[in-house]
């Protein structure tokens, strides 16, 4: 018995320390486990910190990689019938990282901002001015501030370097609640005011009618796209373009040298497919000038033209490229100056209610946002006061009072007008919320690299337009 416990006991002493070693390490096994799947997430999550380094679209400005600006995927090109929520939401997705997205929908924006806006507010809504100067100055900010316009038109005067341009143009938005229409004419040929741009220069567009003899809708397309990625590298977000007047006579039309020819069917078709590749790239195109410059010889910067056709021969060819244009679903018409007295016997088009509510709406249709022809010039300026321009114009169904003589004046004018009963606030809203719709529709926030100005991709559609 004496020899058999202290054998017991041994055995005792190694079980349990073998239970103890299977414990010890067990518990160690456990602890390292934790530290694995730590090691092993942390490998997971490495390539999920690298993706948003990697640009979702390379035709944004200061790309990673410089690549052929033309040379997009086709996914990433907007379509031409865009809906409003798409649009909202690349709106939203320029925003900085701090900004909460907004999830309203168009519709939610528009009425959230009638019901911010006040008389003084919804009014200057419908302008859109000009300015003398390159840069910003503190009169400009203060204008800007105090009327807050719907939009700005550039001209030569405004245009210098590229980044002069662009910081104007941005600091002009900056001072904007609501998204300012930044406009210009580029229609090409003579009337294309990116001929002012330097460092970079911008490419030159030829002249209309030479795109209208190859009667190539594809290339209208594609030279739409060309103006478009180049204004857009600026920020502008419309575009006084395409004419669709017809000639009636190559030779003597006011539009000779800016109309795509005097066939009405290949002026609707090659207009509307330009303007198709403007507003697939962002631009706001604005089909010109209802109901039709091409028959008359006259200068409406300098006099009234006159146009005397009745309504059934506006019908035969004037108005053929116009009722495409609606049918294609245009945004905007540019009204412009004329009188066409079998028509209208007292007021010239653009403040005319017989042409444009009449029949431009009601007749012909359309539901778009309608502006006026600018209000500087001498076929109205000789013919009527401030005052009577705007209250004409508003009472015949415009929307956009394009360059007004004075912001504060077509401000104060309207105002007084409402009040005294001559304009219904009804005609005020109606216009506004259109503008509104546009706006929050249409456009995009973000500017594309300057590399496309004057890119050789650009250049090689040009080139496919002939020369004479």
């Amino acid at each position: 018995m004496k020899k058999v416990l202290p054998i017991f006991i041994l055995i005792v002493f190694l079980l349990v320390g073998g239970l103890f070693g299977i414990g010890f390490l067990h518990s160690q096994k456990l602890e390292d486990t934790p530290k694995a799947e730590n090691s092993s997430h942390k490998k997971e999550e490495e390539p999920k910190e690298e993706t948003p380094l990697e640009p979702a679209d390379p035709s944004v400005d200061d790309p990673v990689e410089k690549e052929d600006p033309t040379q997009e995927k086709p996914e990433e090109k907007p379509n031409s019938n865009t809906n409003s929520n798409s649009h909202s939401n690349s709106n939203s997705s320029s925003n900085s990282n701090n900004t909460p997205k907004d999830t309203r929908t168009v519709s939610q924006k528009v009425e959230d901002a009638m019901n911010s806006l006040t008389l003084d507010e919804k009014i200057a809504q419908m302008l859109i001015i000009s300015y003398n100067g390159s840069t910003m100055s503190s009169g400009m900010k203060s204008t800007l501030i105090k009327y807050k316009p719907g939009g700005f038109i550039l001209f030569p005067n405004n245009i210098t370097t590229y980044q002069n341009t662009l910081k104007l143009i941005q600091d002009m938005q900056n001072t904007a609640k609501i998204p300012m229409f930044i406009s210009i004419d580029q229609e090409g040929g003579g009337v294309q005011r990116l001929k002012s741009l330097t460092s970079p220069q911008a490419s030159y567009i030829p002249a209309m009618p030479l795109l209208g003899k190859t009667k190539n809708t594809t290339l209208a397309h594609d030279v739409g796209i060309v103006i478009a990625e180049e204004l857009r590298t600026l920020g502008i977000n419309m575009d006084f373009a395409p004419v669709i007047d017809v000639m009636d006579n190559a030779k003597t039309s006011f539009m000779k040298n800016r109309s795509f020819g005097t066939d009405p069917t290949l002026v609707a078709n090659m207009g509307i497919s330009l303007a198709k590749g403007l507003q697939e790239k962002g631009v706001i195109p604005v089909y010109k000038h209802f109901p039709g410059h091409g028959g008359t010889s006259t200068d409406s910067h300098y006099d009234l033209p006159v146009l005397k056709k009745t309504k059934e021969e506006l019908y035969e060819t004037d108005l053929i490229p116009f009722q495409k244009a609606i049918a294609s679903n245009a945004d905007v018409i540019m009204v412009g100056h004329l009188s066409i007295p079998k028509v209208d016997s007292k007021y010239p088009s653009s403040l005319s209610k017989i042409v444009i509510t009449d029949l431009l709406k009601n007749e012909l249709g359309y539901k778009g946002v309608i502006v006026t022809d600018a209000l500087n010039m001498g076929a109205l300026t000789d013919n009527y006061t401030e005052r009577q321009i705007y209250e004409l114009a508003i009472n015949a169904g415009v929307d956009i009072l394009l360059m007004p003589k004075s912001p504060a004046n077509a401000i104060k004018y309207i105002k007084e007008d409402v009040q005294s009963g001559k304009i219904s606030e009804s005609r005020i809203d109606e216009s506004v919320r259109k503008i509104l719709t546009l706006k929050y529709t249409r456009i995009e926030e973000n500017t594309l690299s300057k590399s496309f100005l004057g890119s050789k991709a650009h250049q090689t559609v040009i080139n496919k337009i002939p020369k004479s």
